[in-house]
């Protein structure tokens, strides 16, 4: 074993928490599996076969809308000479065309968001302020800042079906209804310890989605578990990464078997697919 991977263990940290692993992962109506790896986007079909869908793009997030057309992002960095970023926006047809939605651009990606409700509005965390909030573009391309209170750390997003908003604000589960009340599901459900953001811990929740039943999920990469919210628990963990790998993404598919993007701490991807509490099937690109 090597130094590197005895200390992880020893120490029982299997995680990065300075980088920030990709959390996309998403289901199209066929039943097919996107997710990205942060050099390309990966998809798994109803066979269970890995395909490659989109080569060569950096992309931390997907978004599949009502008509299976995927959106993701390609980020770069021009180097230390220039010391400036660029991105673009892509978009692969449900057909698979891949196309450019937003051209090359330099600098990162502003007010476009791939979190989007079934208006297609587009939410995203604005932390321009000490008191945060999740801005929201609207049909008429104002932007609307939701919520009846501050947020101190906005992590990741994800929409619900009633229309609220499912938040990570440092490692509080938060929701914000369509009147801009602001609730929290759960506290601290990283470390009960850790009283502020640092920047070894403030990746400590990812990936957050919902089931059709309503139950709430996050991705605690921390512990390297994925911990269910029902209406009636603090959250429970329904499931455990074996070292080195930890949770980043996740959702629960149209037969209801929960999928676990991993990440370890040499930057390779993986998909866990839970068929069953006594059948697991990975998938490794």
């Amino acid at each position: 074993m090597r130094p590197l991977l005895i200390f992880l263990v020893c120490v029982g940290i299997p995680v990065l928490l300075h980088g920030h692993p990709g959390e996309g992962i998403v289901e199209n109506s066929k039943g097919e599996i996107f997710f990205t790896d942060l050099k390309q986007v990966w998809k798994i079909t109803t066979r269970g076969e890995l395909k490659l869908a989109v080569p060569g793009v950096h992309t931390h997030e997907l978004f599949l809308d009502a008509d299976d057309n995927l959106f993701g992002e390609h980020l770069w960095y021009n180097g230390e000479a220039r010391n400036t970023w660029g991105h673009y926006v892509w978009q692969l047809s449900a057909e698979g065309t891949l196309s450019k939605v937003i051209p090359d651009t330099e600098g990162f990606l502003e007010n476009y968001s791939f979190v989007r409700d079934h208006h297609g509005r587009m939410y995203w965390a604005d932390r321009s302020t000490g008191c945060q909030k999740v801005a929201r573009l609207n049909a008429d391309k104002t932007i609307t800042k939701l919520g009846n209170r501050c947020l101190h750390n906005i992590r990741s997003l994800s929409m619900l079906p009633d229309g609220s908003v499912l938040l990570v604000d440092f490692q509080d589960l938060k929701k914000i209804d369509p009147l801009g009340n602001v609730q929290t599901v759960a506290a601290q459900i990283a470390d009960k310890k850790w009283k502020s953001s640092s920047a070894d811990n403030q990746n400590s929740v990812m990936g957050i989605w919902s089931d059709k039943k309503g139950n709430l999920y996050a991705a605690v990469s921390s512990a390297s578990v994925v911990k269910r919210f029902g209406a009636n628990t603090d959250g429970e963990i329904i499931y455990r990464s074996s070292l080195p790998w930890a949770p980043s993404g996740g959702l629960v598919d149209s037969r209801d078997r929960l999928w676990v993007l991993e990440y370890n701490p040499f930057n390779a991807v993986r998909v866990v697919c839970v068929r069953s509490s006594q059948e697991k099937q990975i998938f490794t690109p």
